[in-house]
């Protein structure tokens, strides 16, 4: 977990993970997975024009600055791109789960892969959220998810899978999750 947590914040040396080189080399799922975490980690984000479209493609190699950037031009656009109908979702889950709206409750979780990130929102007034993000855009991982007791959940209990809206079965202790390149679970247990 500790590798994960320190790619999400930034702590790894700038030669080892660039924040820059992540989305240029990573696709859509690089897109979706850093949304899903700005979208959950904080009450309030936001998103830069061309987002919603993955615009990746940058000056010259190892530039953090977009080719055609609107830094530099007045651009028309369109609300469109690949990744807008889960800004649409997000913003719907955001909008019904009050431990998303502030900024207080957030625990890192621990997890037994390097590629997987986890956390859960909310406090002991209010229903809990629980986040899992693959962090590798180019490769489906697996591993578990380690609930500790002192979120307060049952020892098993049925979990809404916000995104998706499936219903899974997790528990206290050690959940198994498997996940596509980028992909998330937003879990809430049932209430």
């Amino acid at each position: 977990m500790a590798r994960a947590a320190a790619i999400v914040v930034g702590l790894l040396p700038a030669e080892r993970v660039r924040e820059h080189e992540y989305l240029q080399d990573g696709g859509r799922a690089a897109f979706e997975a850093r949304l899903v975490l700005a979208a959950t980690l904080s009450p309030t984000y936001g998103i830069y024009s061309g987002y919603e479209a993955c615009e990746n493609v940058a000056v010259q190699a190892g530039s953090e600055e977009y080719l055609d950037s609107e830094k530099y031009e007045v651009k028309s656009r369109r609300l469109d791109g690949p990744v807008l109908p889960l800004v649409r979702r997000l913003n719907e889950i955001r909008r019904a789960e009050p431990a998303l709206q502030r900024l207080e409750g957030l625990q890192l979780l621990e997890t037994q892969s390097e590629h997987l990130f986890a956390f859960a929102r909310g406090g002991e007034d209010e229903d809990r959220v629980l986040v899992v993000v693959n962090l590798d855009p180019h490769a489906e991982r697996d591993g578990l998810a380690v609930l500790p007791g002192s979120l307060g959940l049952p020892e098993q209990f049925e979990a809404d899978e916000l995104l998706s809206k499936e219903r899974f079965r997790w528990r206290t202790g050690r959940n198994y999750v498997k996940l596509g390149p980028g992909q998330s679970h937003i879990v809430r247990p049932r209430r």
